[in-house]
């Protein structure tokens, strides 16, 4: 693994442990040039579906479009990077749990919607007011009443 300091391609493991409930491992490197320390990511790979786009366009899941999705979403709110691998994991795994060669775009956010109503309300509601396209305060305050009443009932 190529040190992100210096690029020395040199670096060894000093520490491994499961994350994301065991879809990934991390692992914590030292680069044996500069000796700084840095966290990388293994998971596995697997064929995802490709992606009904609103407009009828097909194209390749993307796991980094979604990442950056959640990461907007998120910004600035509590939620750890193990967090968000978890749900990122998790809502790949829901996807790939459908069995299917093409999924819409609308069934991705729908998936991504429920993930985010678990880990954050408020990155859930900024989520949300994108995909479902609030177009005034109004659609804001439905929302987050539908969500409160949600939230009572459990």
């Amino acid at each position: 693994m190529h040190c992100p300091f210096c690029n020395t391609p040199d670096s060894k493991v000093i520490d491994s442990r499961l994350a994301a409930h065991g879809a990934q491992i991390r692992r914590r490197r030292e680069c044996l040039n500069c000796l700084e320390r840095f966290t990388t990511f293994e998971s596995y790979e697997v064929v995802m579906p490709r992606v009904i786009k609103a407009n009828g366009r097909n194209e390749p899941f993307d796991e980094q479009k979604l990442r950056r999705s959640l990461m907007h979403a998120l910004q600035k709110r509590p939620v750890t990077q193990e967090q968000i691998e978890t749900a990122l994991s998790t809502i790949q795994k829901q996807i790939r749990s459908l069995g299917e060669r093409d999924i819409p775009s609308m069934t991705i956010g729908e998936i991504v919607m429920q993930a985010l109503y678990q880990l954050d309300h408020v990155a859930y509601i900024r989520f949300a007011s994108v995909y479902q396209d609030f177009q005034n305060v109004d659609a804001f305050r439905l929302h987050i009443e539908k969500m409160n009443q949600k939230n009572q009932s459990e």
